[in-house]
């Protein structure tokens, strides 16, 4: 059994090595407005943190993760560039599996930049890899910017789109708006009925019936026109959601799959873009002493477990203990930062960073001595 104390003197001694590198040490409150983060993260977010109410302050959640209360830290500094690094406890829910712990002890590095983005996710990358490289661990990486850049160029309507990017991060939900909007699953009976009645001239909002839920008429009347444009839609052409496929289904070496996105991006010109910034990283990578070369690539790599991540995104694993979690992840959300940014009424920033659980390098450690 690892103590506390020793995991708080693991966690102490990562965040020297990446003050070491430049960090600044920063700290964040336990309690977090809840407002703030439900506004980035949805209502989803309550099924996985610890929710209280304070009489003054109002709905507070218990700090789920770091990257919000550091990339608000960094927006009240007001520089443009900046490294942080921090540790201290997170707190989640686990409502399937009990020998998950609901309390953890956290270590990070984030990396605030305006400059080449490819070099800022080489150099978080890299300080992982090199903190970590004692315990052996299996790197893989992906980039979440590939899928969404795919999404943006189909050749259907910007709401199916909005819809498909939203739901990235859902893959069993993502896959069955996709599998509809190709024709290949049948439109619900129910839906089917109110798009006929609606067909029909039909009131499908009588007066006369009783108005259930928290939805008012408005927005009911607004959703069943989104209904009605959408099952006016073509659908999706088969080669293209079979390109979607083929993305998400890539897992091989990094240059491996550079190439084979170049060539599907001859078919799909907003691809792109997304592939040569791919391509920029893997160079930057090698200028860090990286071996990109040998570095795994998987297509799906961070869609369960990286909702915030809009762009690179890689984790450490012990190979040989499937047992365990990732003892590292991390990758960009430049997205996250944005509407951090837009709700203070100030511009974008880029940002990267990354997370490792000082618990499981203890007992990586322990295992090789």
């Amino acid at each position: 059994m690892i103590s506390r104390s020793d995991i708080r003197a693991e966690a102490r001694r990562l965040t020297g090595f990446f003050q070491a590198a430049g960090a600044l040490p920063v700290e964040a409150d336990i309690l977090q407005p809840a407002d703030t983060l439900l506004d980035l993260y949805g209502e989803d977010i309550r099924a996985r943190a610890y929710v209280t109410h304070d009489p003054l302050r109002g709905e507070l959640m218990l700090r789920p993760d770091f990257t919000v209360p550091v990339v608000l830290h960094h927006m009240q500094n007001g520089k443009d560039e900046a490294r942080y690094t921090y540790m201290g406890e997170v707190f989640r829910q686990q409502a399937f599996d009990p020998s998950r712990p609901s309390e953890y002890v956290q270590t990070g590095y984030e990396l605030f930049s305006s400059g080449e983005l490819a070099a800022a996710d080489a150099e978080v990358f890299a300080l992982f890899q090199e903190v970590l490289s004692p315990l052996g661990l299996r790197a893989a990486t992906g980039d979440i910017g590939i899928l969404m850049a795919a999404v943006r160029g189909l050749a259907t309507s910007e709401a199916r789109k909005r819809a498909l990017q939203r739901h990235i991060w859902r893959p069993r939900r993502f896959r069955a708006l996709l599998d509809r909007y190709g024709g290949k699953k049948p439109t619900p009976v129910a839906r089917k009925a109110l798009l006929q009645a609606v067909a029909e001239g039909k009131n499908v909002l009588a007066d006369s019936a009783p108005h259930i839920g928290l939805r008012d008429v408005e927005e009911i009347e607004a959703r069943i026109r989104v209904l009605v444009q959408d099952a006016a839609e073509p659908p999706i052409s088969p080669g293209e959601a079979e390109m979607l496929d083929e993305i998400l289904n890539l897992r091989e070496t990094a240059p491996m799959v550079l190439e084979r996105l170049r060539d599907l991006s001859v078919d799909l010109a907003a691809l792109a873009p997304a592939v040569e910034q791919f391509a920029r990283r893997l160079d930057a990578l090698a200028l860090q002493g990286v071996d990109a070369d040998s570095l795994e690539f998987e297509g799906s790599y961070g869609r369960t477990t990286m909702e915030y991540y809009d762009g690179f995104v890689f984790g450490f694993y012990a190979a040989d203990r499937p047992d365990l979690p990732a003892v590292a992840t991390g990758g960009r959300y430049d997205a996250l930062t944005g509407m951090l940014r837009r709700k203070d009424n100030t511009g974008s920033f880029a940002a990267v960073g990354g997370v490792i659980r000082p618990e499981l390098v203890l007992e990586l450690k322990r295992a090789l001595a």
